[in-house]
């Protein structure tokens, strides 16, 4: 049974939503400690969070940049915070997903599903063991980057981005494509929050001094080029 640990402080939602997940066959843990969220956090091991953004003490940011030092649990947010901004700082921040107040309770458990299915699921299919990166091993099975010196860790989203780019490599990789690998229905994610996670990978995969691995090709989509000799 997988555990969801849900940081809201709102005891009518933790409540409603607890109900709704519990029918489904979810674990929900509610916050009890807003000044210690990374503990309890760490403490319970969810297998998801679902994270407000306004919170006593600190806001969800902060403990989404906290958790992410630590840890690469899926991350919902749920605010009624609604604008464009704020969900880019969240998936920025390392957030998989964003769902405006008042949402509909189906939706929240598809996108649950979704987000659980390609998090846990998505190692078993796997069919390349490593990747060769600029002088670094890609692990995909274990979300990771690595060579002697350095080691990066991945998110699951950001392995399968990387995965589905490699396997193609050479060829373009339109966005469309990218969505439906990667959230089932592109009613899961828009454009602009693959763009912001393809920010993101290039920003992890430059701090070890892998650069200009991931191409935007205008219009069209991303590529990885085809490895040249020297």
């Amino acid at each position: 049974m997988e555990t969801i640990y849900i940081v809201e402080d709102d005891a009518t939602i933790i409540q409603v939503v607890s109900e709704k997940l519990n029918s489904w066959g979810y674990d929900c843990k509610g916050v009890t400690d807003f000044q210690n969220v990374l503990s309890e956090c760490l403490e319970l091991g969810p297998q998801l969070i679902l994270l407000d953004i306004s919170l006593p003490y600190f806001n969800g940011f902060h403990w989404c940049q906290e958790i992410r030092k630590h840890s690469q649990v899926p991350i919902i947010f749920i605010s009624s915070a609604a604008d464009q901004m704020n969900q880019i700082m969240a998936i920025n921040l390392g957030a998989d997903d964003f769902i405006v107040k008042p949402f509909d309770l189906n939706l929240l458990v598809a996108k649950i599903q979704a987000l659980l299915r390609r998090s846990y699921q998505y190692n078993q299919v796997q069919t390349v063991d490593a990747y060769d990166l600029q002088g670094f091993t890609f692990t995909p099975e274990e979300n990771v980057i690595a060579n002697a010196e350095s080691k990066l860790n991945l998110s699951p989203n950001e392995t399968k981005i990387l995965v589905i780019l490699l396997r193609e490599r050479g060829q373009i990789v339109s966005k469309t494509q990218m969505v439906e690998a990667l959230w089932q229905a592109d009613d899961f994610i828009d454009s602009n929050t693959l763009a912001v996670n393809i920010t993101r990978i290039r920003k992890k995969l430059a701090s070890v001094g892998i650069k200009d691995l991931i191409q935007t090709v205008k219009g069209k989509g991303y590529l990885i080029e085809n490895e040249t000799s020297a």
